[in-house]
């Protein structure tokens, strides 16, 4: 099936409405309540979420367990371990979109100061390292590390039982091997967008960056905009919060929940081991975790690299394959939901 939102999300959606419909035909009815909330606007900061879940809480209402999209059915999650993973968020990271401004004298750019405001913002940026955050390992790097080293070939198996042993150096590693493996263990900074003057030959009076940060669990808005103004270390630049959401806490993968998506996983896609994560997009579930100790991201579909690469893209599709399955999943879950 091809078309834009496969993976992300009209597949997903899909196969729960498909679970549902399913069960009720067959006259099934579940040990507990089973609420589907479904939001159209979590790409643009999730309002809808945001209403449904404060209105669930007011009206006294806890659910047992929260499942949103999120991880994904994937091979070769890491280098050298093998077979397939069931790869469930048990948090999220939050995000935050920083705007950092200054001003400066205007005039023309023939006798330009020491110093313009475009001059002063870019500096702050280029302060913004890598490093600006510290690096560590929430709870579920270790055991998802402990879970890959069995399935892992040659120098696979001893360094992920090493790095699951010493989270700190799992820290340490991770933030220094980059890209995915930096970002699931430290807040990552991204200057998106730069703004300043109107002409090519005038100094512009103000100039401006926007940043978008992804904050690590643990991390917070506040604090982080606080460390962000001490790393620029200039009091004449302004940093501004637009939007944002902390962390999400992190949610049990020994619990009863937990177990629940596991046996779901284990009868629609019987070759992959469950493995909690951290989800570093935003989801609509960072509202309802507020209020839900245990709440995780999986959408029961089988996404290779190409596939993944393909979501905001081009030619996103979904094996029609992998629709079933994912259906199957849900009757599982619906199934197993203890009174």
């Amino acid at each position: 099936m091809h078309g834009r939102g496969a993976l992300d999300d009209k597949g997903p959606l899909l196969v729960v409405l498909e679970a549902v419909e399913n069960l009720l035909a067959a006259g099934f009815t579940p040990a507990r309540d089973v609420l589907l909330s479904f939001g159209g606007n979590e790409e643009t900061f999730g309002a809808a979420a945001r209403v449904i879940s404060d209105t669930l809480h007011e009206r006294g209402i806890r659910p047992w367990i929260v499942l949103d999209e999120g991880g994904a059915v994937t091979d070769a999650p890491l280098p050298f371990v093998t077979g397939t993973a069931a790869m469930v968020g048990v948090g999220e990271k939050g995000i935050v979109t920083v705007r950092i401004s200054a001003r400066g004298e205007g005039g023309h750019a023939s006798v330009p100061p020491d110093l313009t405001a475009v001059g002063r913002v870019a500096r702050a940026v280029n302060r913004l390292s890598p490093g600006t955050f510290r690096a560590r390992a929430p709870r579920a790097i270790p055991r998802m590390l402990g879970l890959f080293a069995p399935r892992s070939r040659g120098i696979g198996r001893p360094l992920y039982r090493l790095l699951a042993a010493w989270p700190w150096l799992n820290a340490r590693v991770f933030a220094a091997l980059g890209g995915e493996a930096a970002a699931l263990v430290r807040t990552t900074i991204a200057p998106t967008r730069l703004s300043g003057g109107t002409a090519n030959n005038v100094l512009p009076s103000e100039a401006s960056a926007t940043v978008n940060l992804r904050l690590a669990l643990g991390e917070t808005v506040e604090g982080a905009a606080r460390r962000l103004r001490r790393r620029i270390g200039d009091e004449a630049v302004s940093v501004e919060v637009l939007e944002g959401n902390d962390a999400s806490p992190e949610s049990p993968s020994d619990g009863p929940q937990f177990a629940l998506i596991a046996d779901a996983i284990a009868a629609s896609h019987p070759d992959a081991v469950a493995v909690p994560y951290v989800t570093m997009a935003a989801t609509d579930s960072r509202y309802f975790h507020r209020y839900a100790p245990a709440t995780y991201r999986f959408a029961p579909l089988m996404m290779n690299a190409e596939q993944r690469a393909s979501i905001h893209g081009v030619d996103e599709r979904v094996e029609v394959s992998e629709l079933a399955r994912g259906e199957l999943f849900h009757r599982r879950l619906i199934e197993g939901l203890p009174a």
